[in-house]
């Protein structure tokens, strides 16, 4: 453990407090971070002297401190994901002759980031901040396949949960996951006419260093009277979410 740099425990600590649901023990955050308990006692004492680390004396625990949320609000304000992607998509636009877009996960809803229209195509019901219901949409359906099954339970835990826009779509956590182990096993995601009737979408989830979905790319078109056919548009779907994955230090997806 002599010969890892400071930076490195450091950046170790804050990505296990991130993703812990509550403050921990210094024994257990020592064991998971393979740290001797000595070593992540002093490094959480710098820590706290900065504020990115808080010391619960009552409860003998550590959680993030505000300086950390400072540097996850740096990340939002900065838009990097944006930045990043907005290149590729309008590449993709080019290559499919069809518009795309780039989502983030809010709760249930997809939340559009980046919009590249084509010109001539269809107008679309999406534009950068609009909300729409993610199990609905190929783009939020890429990223639902790729979190883990409980997190998924968690956010539709009953029928009330699913929105219907024209009365097609998954209406239950079981035809949910069924779709959703259809996306993972096909490698991409797909809706026909459940946001906008007459228009299709085909998507890939954007993953982090992680494998986990920051985002969902997608591409609309009109089926069977498109520019492009769908397998050419779901290659180049597949292959622009990978690069843009690359691009952030993340995974491909299998």
């Amino acid at each position: 453990m002599g010969q890892v740099p400071a930076a490195t425990r450091t950046l170790r600590v804050l990505k296990f407090l991130a993703a812990q649901p509550a403050p921990v023990s210094l024994g257990r955050l020592a064991a998971a971070c393979d740290l001797p308990r000595s070593t992540a006692y002093h490094l959480l004492a710098a820590m706290v002297d900065e504020g990115f680390v808080v010391h619960l004396p009552d409860e003998h625990r550590y959680g993030l401190g505000v300086a950390a949320f400072e540097v996850g609000s740096g990340f939002s304000r900065q838009e990097p994901l944006q930045r990043l992607a907005r290149r590729q998509l309008a590449d993709l636009v080019d290559a499919t002759g069809e518009s795309a877009h780039l989502v983030a996960l809010h709760g249930r809803d997809v939340l559009y980031l980046v919009e590249e229209r084509a010109p001539g195509r269809p107008p679309l019901v999406t534009d950068v901040g609009v909300r729409l219901p993610a199990h609905l949409t190929a783009s939020g359906r890429a990223i639902l396949a790729s979190l883990p099954a409980a997190q998924v339970r968690a956010l539709y835990p009953d029928r009330s949960a699913f929105v219907d826009r024209h009365g097609v779509g998954p209406r239950s956590l079981s035809a949910l996951r069924v779709l959703l182990a259809e996306t993972r096993q096909r490698g991409y995601a797909t809706e026909e006419g459940e946001v906008t009737p007459g228009l299709a979408s085909i998507a890939s989830a954007v993953l982090d260093h992680n494998g986990h979905p920051v985002a969902g790319l997608a591409v609309t078109y009109t089926p069977g009277g498109g520019a492009a056919s769908p397998d050419p548009v779901v290659a180049a779907v597949r292959r622009t979410a990978a690069a843009v994955s690359r691009r952030i230090g993340g995974r491909t997806a299998g």
